[in-house]
């Protein structure tokens, strides 16, 4: 299967690989393409980055408190809104303890995600969390964090105990040693579900784009074929229907950055919680 590459990636590939081999080389590594050793997916990442950062710089220049901006609202939005599923809101509700400090690391994820799922709407870019290295690096991220809240809060030996139920008698310490492994795979398999399910819906949606793009184009040829008529009435089906799955791909987006900011806001609570 040929791999699609966007005219961005070959441009900064044809500038900048001879730098990226030779980096790799230090390393003794090779990439798999020679030719184009920056992969898609870390030149979109680059994208992402520096679009947030430039948006996060104007955005605070801009900040007000007598005469908020439409992209101070926004920004609010996205912390917290009346429908409680701001980023602040959703922390709130399940952290329990110093929510507020979860929100630089939890928001920067949620907001990456959200970036880069969108940025495949936009002509000629793609999004990065398409290549599941990218989702996964986000998971592994989100592991290593709420696992680190959990050690804070409760210290190293107590919340180990937390993963075998917190035993106190006899009994709940027989019922630890099969609870333990359990719950301790149970948590490591959050890397592997949070990486899944980011990276099967975008690519999901993308390719369901591209399929029926392809379908459409080519029954306007044969359309087009028989009858020009015929071939340009059949035309307004690719012409439109691509606007439908934009608006798609854009909830589908949204959807996601949201699950992202859910889960990891729900294992903060939980690594963080005290026994009642």
């Amino acid at each position: 299967m040929v791999e699609h590459v966007t005219g961005l990636t070959e441009l900064v590939n044809h500038y900048l690989g001879r730098y990226a081999i030779s980096l790799l080389s230090l390393f003794h590594l090779t990439p798999r393409h020679p030719n184009r050793p920056i992969p898609e997916h870390v030149v979109m990442c680059t994208v992402v980055l520096i679009a947030g950062t430039i948006l996060a710089l104007l955005l605070r220049s801009r900040l007000s408190v007598e005469k908020p901006g439409a992209s101070q609202q926004v920004a609010e939005l996205l912390l917290t809104n009346p429908l409680g599923f701001g980023i602040k809101d959703l922390l709130e509700e399940n952290v329990h303890h110093g929510a507020l400090k979860m929100i630089p690391f939890v928001g920067s994820i949620s907001v990456f995600v959200l970036l880069s799922n969108l940025l495949s709407a936009i002509p000629f870019f793609a999004a990065p969390t398409a290549e599941k290295t990218v989702p996964m690096s986000c998971a592994i991220l989100t592991f290593i964090y709420f696992n680190w809240q959990g050690v804070r809060h409760h210290g190293a030996g107590r919340y180990l105990l937390t993963f075998a139920g917190s035993p106190k008698k006899l009994g709940d310490w027989i019922l630890a040693v099969l609870l333990f492994p359990v719950e301790l795979v149970s948590t490591t398999a959050r890397i592997l579900s949070l990486t899944v399910r980011l990276w099967a819906n975008i690519v999901a949606s993308d390719l369901l784009y591209t399929i029926f793009v392809g379908l459409f184009s080519m029954a306007t040829v044969a359309a087009w074929s028989k009858s020009p008529i015929l071939g340009v009435l059949v035309a307004v089906l690719p012409a439109t229907i691509p606007v439908a799955f934009i608006g798609l791909h854009i909830f589908v987006a949204i959807i996601q950055a949201y699950i992202f900011t859910v889960l990891p806001s729900v294992y903060l609570g939980m690594a963080t919680a005290d026994e009642h």
